[in-house]
């Protein structure tokens, strides 16, 4: 074959077929980058309305990624073998060093794969998704580090946290995963009061603050269902704990128990009702 027909009739088609693989790529990123762009816009309309983001959204937007990260996975792949069947390379003599390669890159890239597979299962169960409040932690452990979702892949979540901070994990390494916002919350605040207080009173007190919350127009809009005091928690030297619990949108609990607690201190010290101390100092409430 002479030089020239080799470049019409080999390197050329080849040109022709990575250009048009990196241009495919190219659109599956523009058109992934702009049905998300349309995602985010809705979920924050909805979010700014005070309504929950429906979980078919954030599972759409999650599986935009993946979709988009396969096809430019396969237009790549798909580009090579053809061009390296263009150039003439006979394939069949690649399958042994292939895999030679593959297993070397299998043991070698375990915690890759690890990750592939740890993220694939995350995709098929549903386990959370984008705009989901989380929190990463050791089984067993209630701590850990909280955040929203603002990127989950196939290797990889990231979340940020409240602090502002963008953490990434790799998906093999997410043990036990607590999510905050599906379906629906819970807001939970210990109020601590002094023993020697009448605690009728107080309750009488935290039941009128409770419906008080709940008839704010404002607020309502964030509460399923009416609030409640669920009384007496705990008993400790010195004071008790009582217990209010308000069923929210979710990811609302947070703001919620904020007012809660701004309200439940507003309307006891009103009333006369004084925080306890112990040793010169408050207990700290949940």
């Amino acid at each position: 074959m002479t030089p020239d027909v080799w470049l019409r009739n080999s390197l050329l088609p080849v040109v022709v077929i990575l250009l048009g693989s990196f241009l495919l790529a190219r659109a599956a990123h523009w058109i992934g980058g702009r049905y998300r762009v349309g995602v985010d816009h809705s979920m924050k309309v909805l979010i700014e309305s005070g309504r929950p983001a429906p979980e078919g959204m954030k599972r759409a937007r999650v599986v935009s990624e993946a979709v988009e990260w396969v096809v430019v996975a396969l237009t790549f792949f798909v580009s090579v073998i053809v061009s390296l069947d263009k150039l003439g390379v006979p394939l069949t003599t690649l399958v042994a060093p292939a895999t030679v390669a593959g297993v070397a890159l299998g043991f070698g890239a375990q915690q890759m794969v690890g990750d592939l597979l740890a993220g694939f299962f995350l995709f098929a169960e549903h386990q959370f998704g984008f705009g989901d409040v989380i929190r990463l932690s050791m089984p067993g452990q209630p701590v850990g580090i909280t955040g929203t979702v603002e990127e989950l892949t196939l290797r990889v979540t990231r979340i940020r946290n409240a602090q502002g901070e963008l953490v990434t994990i790799p998906n093999s390494a997410l043990r036990q995963v607590t999510n905050l916002s599906k379906d629906w919350s819970r807001a939970v605040v210990d109020v601590p009061i002094p023993v020697d207080e009448d605690l009728g009173k107080v309750t009488r007190v935290l039941r009128e603050m409770m419906a008080g919350l709940a008839a704010d127009e404002h607020w309502s809009g964030l509460l399923l269902g009416e609030p409640l005091v669920a009384g007496v928690e705990t008993i400790e030297v010195g004071y008790v704990q009582l217990r209010l619990i308000a069923r929210t949108l979710p990811g609302r609990q947070f703001e919620v128990g904020r007012e809660l607690r701004y309200r439940a201190a507003t309307a006891l010290r009103a009333e006369g009702i004084s925080s306890p101390t112990i040793d010169g100092a408050a207990p700290e409430a949940r």
